[in-house]
């Protein structure tokens, strides 16, 4: 038990700052202010991440079961200190277009919200954390609550929030998480640490 909620702690918090000034999280201001209906895009936001996720946290899993070895490890280690470089990169949304939405807000955030995830910073780094743990079920609860603590207040409060929280700060606590857990992987693979 103590490994499944390390996992999910860690997935937790790592995605939840990391996930602060994302796209996603822009989107989904953009999509609360569009809808004024906060809880389908809650729920749909939800949705998307818990399948998204998921399959983030499944495709690390077996990705770290078929290239097992030493050098999978440091692949593993990069990682992180990649992500610990990309967070400090500022995400813009790319306009979304005014067209009046043809399905509700329910459907609307579950599909923008996957199809944005893909590729985004909070999915290659679920990858890198099924990866690490080993456990698809942690690790998507845990990524998935990080996107729920950090885009519940942004549907509820929206530009205020991005106002008021200091971005460049929340980005570097981010990019320092990903980066000591980078060199914690790289110095237990090289044995240095036990």
């Amino acid at each position: 038990m103590p490994d499944f909620l390390t996992a999910l702690l860690t997935s937790s918090g790592v995605v939840a700052l990391a996930e602060m000034g994302d796209k996603t999280q822009l989107l989904a201001i953009v999509l609360a202010t569009r809808f004024r209906a906060p809880w389908p895009v809650i729920a749909g936001i939800l949705v998307a991440t818990l399948a998204n996720h998921a399959l983030a946290a499944w495709a690390g899993m077996a990705l770290a079961g078929w290239l097992e070895g030493v050098w999978f490890h440091y692949a593993v280690a990069a990682s992180f200190i990649a992500m610990a470089g990309w967070t400090l990169i500022p995400d813009k949304l790319d306009a979304i277009d005014d067209a009046p939405p043809r399905h509700g807000a329910f459907v609307a955030t579950t599909i923008a919200f996957f199809i944005v995830e893909i590729g985004d910073k909070t999915q290659i780094a679920t990858v890198a954390l099924g990866a690490r743990f080993a456990s698809v079920l942690a690790v998507t609860m845990g990524t998935t609550l990080g996107m729920m603590l950090a885009n519940v207040p942004a549907v509820f409060l929206g530009q205020k929030l991005v106002e008021k929280v200091p971005m460049r700060t929340v980005h570097g606590i981010a990019a320092l998480i990903f980066l000591t857990i980078g060199l914690w992987l790289l110095a237990a693979t090289a044995g240095w640490i036990g």
